[in-house]
């Protein structure tokens, strides 16, 4: 049986370069895991009570992909929400819906000012690094949030891992989400792991776990750094 007990460094391979038709592919299982695998009510409650009381929220989301959690917490948002993804790959951003404004970047360059956001997310995004990038990255993203950073992203354990060994097959359109959405678990978190990440960073957090074997860490800014 695999080895779970440290975070793999196996890259995935829509980080090394698929073809275009694959790419597409891909992103469609992952808007279908978002909705149907995912806990993304949960994710939207915690953002959406975060921008509450915001008159003219703002939200970015780093590494979005096809933006489909950005148009899913557009349509929740009870006021107009200005929504904005960045992801590294144009194509990606291509299938995003006209409701976000998208904005090609790589997230240790990001070309926004200090606190332009009132929430910054990152859902099943931060497992693509390894484990000495997070705490920049970290450090990056929660400057430019002048409410809360709230990251989303897999737990790594061994059930998840036996599903996807024999279901991801049968889910999944694109082999390439079958062998990364296994990947992808092993590059998951334990929540000691998160949370170190953020303590290296220097950003308290409060971290729970989430159906199904996610871990949601929110770290919010105190009043007197600007909470509102």
């Amino acid at each position: 049986m695999i080895d779970l007990s440290q975070r793999s460094t196996t890259p995935e391979l829509l980080d090394t370069g698929v073809p275009h038709a694959e790419v597409l592919k891909s992103l469609a299982d992952l808007r279908f895991v978002n909705r149907w695998l995912g806990n993304r009510r949960r994710l939207g409650g915690i953002v959406l009570g975060l921008l509450d009381g915001i008159g003219a929220p703002r939200l970015l989301d780093v590494g979005c992909g096809s933006a489909d959690l950005l148009e899913f917490f557009g349509r929740q948002c009870p006021r107009p929400l200005l929504a904005v993804g960045a992801d590294l790959k144009l194509l990606h951003l291509q299938s995003a819906p006209l409701s976000v404004r998208r904005v090609v970047a790589d997230v240790r360059r990001l070309p926004f000012a200090e606190r332009s956001f009132d929430v910054v997310t990152a859902s099943l995004f931060l497992h693509h690094f390894e484990s000495e990038e997070l705490a920049p990255i970290l450090s990056g993203l929660f400057a430019l949030a002048r409410r809360a950073l709230v990251i989303n992203d897999l737990r790594r354990a061994r059930v998840p891992y036996l599903f996807g060994v024999l279901a991801f097959r049968w889910l999944f359109a694109s082999r390439v989400s079958v062998s990364d959405g296994l990947v992808s678990i092993r590059r998951g978190f334990l929540a000691s792991e998160l949370q170190t990440a953020f303590g290296r960073a220097g950003i308290p957090v409060r971290l729970e776990p989430s159906w199904p074997y996610r871990l949601l860490a929110v770290a919010e800014r105190s009043q007197e750094d600007g909470h509102d």
